[in-house]
């Protein structure tokens, strides 16, 4: 971790290749495995929906990158209070991975920052970035139109996210990793109760994995209305 950061960020354990269902973006999982072995682009601009899966797929980038190489990730949903100095001499690392651009359109400091380590990444031969937003480059609410330009220089990849399908696979994948079977159909009443942000699905996996560990219980439709007060 650059010794300049003022806080630890740590990384979500869980969150790696091997436990990401990839659906349609098969494309992305290509160009992201060529990245990391260094015969992909450099530079990756990754966007989509909230909750569609681009901070688990940095924070296992990171975790994915081969020994001695050193990988940064950077959530700036929770760095931007620091201010643009603490991405200052960050080139230095083999992988940057930036989430959340889209936290700091209006804030000319950091626009203006995130720009010029843009350009130095792409003048150091050795580092790869990898940033996410929630929308296209040009589309976003970015002021600086040079930085919006800088953006679109690289590779831009949509994170396609999953169908309903797609999502209760992933829960049910997530579940086995965590040693219990979630049946089909408490996926189908998840997703169709508590809403289809994977993010929040996840929370709730967890909150109830929890309770059935507490009271001893499978976890059943019933039970789930029982936890969440359905």
């Amino acid at each position: 971790m650059n010794r300049q950061l003022p806080l630890s960020i740590q990384l979500n354990d869980e969150a790696t290749f091997t436990n990401f269902c990839f659906g349609d973006n098969t494309l992305l999982n290509q160009q992201l495995q060529a990245t990391l072995d260094g015969t992909g682009d450099r530079l990756l601009y990754l966007w989509g929906a909230p909750g569609s899966g681009k901070s688990h797929l940095l924070q296992a980038c990171c975790q994915a990158l081969k020994s001695p190489q050193s990988a940064i990730y950077l959530p700036l949903k929770s760095l931007i209070e620091w201010g643009p100095a603490v991405i200052d001499g960050i080139e230095e690392q083999a992988l940057i991975c930036i989430d959340d651009i889209e936290t700091i359109a209006g804030h000319k400091d950091w626009e203006e920052a995130l720009f010029h380590l843009y350009n130095r990444v792409r003048d150091h031969e050795q580092a790869t970035l990898i940033m996410t937003s929630q929308s296209p480059p040009l589309q976003t609410k970015l002021l600086l139109p040079d930085l919006r330009s800088r953006l679109s220089w690289g590779l831009v990849i949509q994170l396609l996210e999953l169908g309903d399908t797609g999502k209760i696979n992933s829960l049910k994948l997530r579940a086995r990793q965590r040693g219990f079977e979630l049946p089909t159909t408490v996926g189908y009443f998840l997703i169709n109760r508590c809403g289809r942000n994977m993010h929040d699905l996840e929370a709730l996996l967890n909150r109830l994995d929890e309770a059935s560990l507490i009271a001893q219980r499978r976890i059943t439709i019933p039970f789930v209305k029982h936890i969440l007060g359905l």
